[in-house]
């Protein structure tokens, strides 16, 4: 059988984005909006994103940047904290600015030492979110010091994230880039649906949990741009991500996490966590989904699945990879420095050639 040359996709989004601000904004946002429609904008800046003002100004901020005739939407979100009350999801929702609210764990990630300490403080912002159908992105990882950091993940679904469901059956829930296959299991079982026949649990993948496991970290010596949270795992792991990503299940869909890290701040004795994959980002999901024969399920994965989730009419206009050989250049400019993105140096088996 002759292995596919050419696959056109309807034009994308990705669900789960980190942008940065400033010069790093203006050098890591073209990455993304030559490949992508819309996105989810993370809000964990410094300071974070609390309040509905502060994201209409990071959205102009993000607008502003943009190259030269791109269309990209950013897709605004807000920073859960202990303070956000339920006149803040009001006014966030009637916006129609903000999608979502984003919960971090206190320290569970970069930039997020603001976020909720306990999940019962922020129980009244949470029946606002419930009742006004406003989305909840979780970063689903314990911070209790005594849990291995490879255990983070699960140890939340069980602690957490069950009674959290359990209190708010009718809550939009992205569990975003999860790298178990209990997260995997979770949310396979999550049968609730709205009126409309769409999921009320879903969950991002990142590129870098489909094609990695935890070994990619300490390939002959220490990998630090290999580092993200949560962590990459076990290969059983990559394995059952990669089940539900090509299952064709409409709660699984893209969401890159891209984390954009200037070099030095990697390569440090504490480095920074998070891969940067919007140089790159389709060609890698690409080749995850080569790998299980189903490159015919990535235009509902990557275009369609998490607009209706987010209630949001699919994307016009198309985007074309061809199979080509082409190497990752080894670093990029980066808020005047550089940047190593994911497969750096590496030979890709796909490119992207007409962007929108």
């Amino acid at each position: 059988m002759t292995s596919t040359q050419i696959l056109t996709l309807t034009r994308p989004d990705d669900f789960h984005l980190h942008l940065r601000d400033g010069a790093a904004m203006r050098d890591a946002l073209p990455w993304t909006a030559r490949q992508f429609a819309r996105a989810i904008v993370m809000p964990n800046l410094k300071p974070p994103v609390v309040r509905l003002q502060q994201a209409l100004e990071y959205r102009e901020r993000i607008l502003s940047a943009l190259p030269e005739g791109s269309d990209f939407t950013p897709l605004m979100t807000l920073y859960l904290t202990d303070d956000t009350t339920p006149a803040m999801v009001e006014e966030a929702k009637g916006s129609g600015v903000v999608h979502a609210f984003k919960l971090y764990p206190a320290g569970a990630t970069t930039n997020s030492d603001s976020g909720v300490t306990e999940l019962r403080r922020v129980y009244p912002a949470l029946e606002a979110m419930q009742s006004l159908g406003m989305p909840l992105l979780i970063h689903g990882e314990v911070t209790d010091p005594e849990v291995d950091v490879f255990d983070r993940e699960a140890v939340f679904i069980e602690r957490h994230l069950i009674a959290l469901r359990r209190a708010f059956p009718e809550l939009r829930i992205v569990l975003e880039h999860i790298t178990t296959a209990q997260a995997a299991q979770f949310v396979s079982e999550s049968h609730e649906r709205d009126s409309r026949g769409v999921p009320l649990q879903a969950a991002t993948l990142t590129a870098h949990h489909l094609l990695h496991n935890r070994n990619a970290m300490f390939k002959g010596g220490m990998r630090p741009h290999y580092y993200c949270l949560p962590v990459l795992k076990r290969e059983t792991h990559r394995q059952a991500l990669l089940d539900v990503a090509t299952s064709g299940d409409d709660r699984f869909f893209l969401g890159t996490d891209s984390a954009p890290h200037a070099r030095h701040t990697k390569e440090a004795a504490c480095g920074c966590a998070g891969c940067f994959t919007a140089a790159n980002a389709l060609e890698l999901y690409c080749a995850a989904f080569e790998q299980r024969y189903a490159l015919h399920r990535l235009d509902d994965f990557a275009s369609r699945f998490g607009a209706a989730f987010y209630g949001l009419p699919r994307n016009s206009g198309t985007i074309t990879l061809h199979r080509t050989r082409w190497n990752m250049p080894e670093h990029l400019p980066y808020a005047d420095t550089d940047i190593v993105p994911l497969h750096a140096g590496e030979v890709m088996e796909w490119q992207v050639q007409t962007a929108p």
